[in-house]
């Protein structure tokens, strides 16, 4: 990346979190890439073709390497293939106007962080993350675990966004079984009076508390009155769980953390997928089926 200068690093990284102040709840990071073509045209050295993969253009590799200072920053979060500013980050942006200083000042709060971590890279490696225009081979490593992550991801998100409803629900269950509890019921096909999974902690569900889960898989969030519903059929000795692959608007996420009479969880995709994966080997062969997943090894990026 000889090309490569401090201030066009800034401008590529204002340039996304400008893209992102505009999206709260964040945004994939392939779509990011995208809308940078149109927010911040790539020059004609970042048109090119990436040297090791003929066919990939090198701006997207760029702009991932460009947002590794802000991620260690603190001003980005990057979490299954999308990217979210902090507000520390939003309050950067407008800050640091210049985008060579906002660039510097990312680099700053990056070595700062790199200070605190182990010193296992040799000399030759420190000195080489030195210089911006010597960066080719450290954008090769992060964005293809980057891009890696992603298409894993989305793989897993659209396997599970049409999933059966009923096989969701036996997937739920046979993640609570691989936990550790015992599930006494699953609802069969039809209606379900609100409770999809009803479990307990011993086998003969002598102790409370009684575990009632719902299942919802469905594209939109659910709202506090969805949830509120669903409180409303637990017990003085009942926990329950909301699974749902869309998530929960704020409003129900707040009520849940503050509802002081019903002990009550909730579970959206990531957080489903991040325990499956957790409790994946304790999962029974023929459950694993639900939702077959397997570990593959890249050499990660010392960033």
């Amino acid at each position: 990346m000889s090309n490569m200068s401090r201030l066009r690093i800034g401008e590529l990284q204002r340039g996304v979190f400008k893209i992102l102040l505009e999206q709260p709840e964040g945004l994939a990071a392939k779509e990011i890439i995208k809308r940078m073509e149109q927010v911040l045209p790539p020059t004609e050295f970042e048109k090119a073709d990436y040297p090791k993969h003929p066919g990939i253009q090198r701006f997207g590799k760029i702009i991932r390497f460009a947002t590794i200072g802000p991620v260690k920053a603190a001003w980005m979060i990057k979490e299954k293939g999308r990217w979210y500013l902090t507000e520390e980050g939003k309050k950067a942006y407008f800050r640091f106007t210049n985008p060579e200083e906002f660039a510097r000042e990312s680099s700053r709060l990056y070595y700062q962080w790199a200070d605190k971590q182990p010193k296992d890279v040799t000399e030759d490696e420190e000195e080489f993350h030195e210089e911006i225009g010597t960066t080719e081979r450290v954008a090769d490593a992060s964005s293809t675990l980057e891009e890696a992550e992603e298409t894993a991801w989305s793989e897993i998100e659209e396997y599970l966004t049409s999933i059966n409803p009923y096989d969701l629900q036996k997937l739920v269950a046979a993640l609570l079984r691989a936990m550790g509890y015992h599930v006494a019921w699953v609802s069969p096909p039809g209606p379900d009076k609100g409770i999809d999974i009803v479990a307990h902690n011993d086998p003969l569900g002598t102790r409370t508390p009684r575990i009632k889960v719902q299942v919802k898989r469905r594209a939109d969030k659910i709202s506090v009155d969805g949830l509120r519903a669903f409180m409303a059929i637990l017990g003085d000795q009942d926990v329950g769980i909301f699974v749902s692959t869309g998530g929960f608007t704020s409003d129900a996420e707040t009520e849940a953390r503050t509802k002081e009479t019903r002990k009550l969880t909730l579970i959206d995709l990531e957080k489903l997928v991040d325990l499956w994966i957790e409790h994946y080997d304790k999962v029974s062969d023929s459950d694993k089926r639900l939702l077959p997943i397997r570990a593959v090894h890249y050499l990660a990026p010392t960033d």
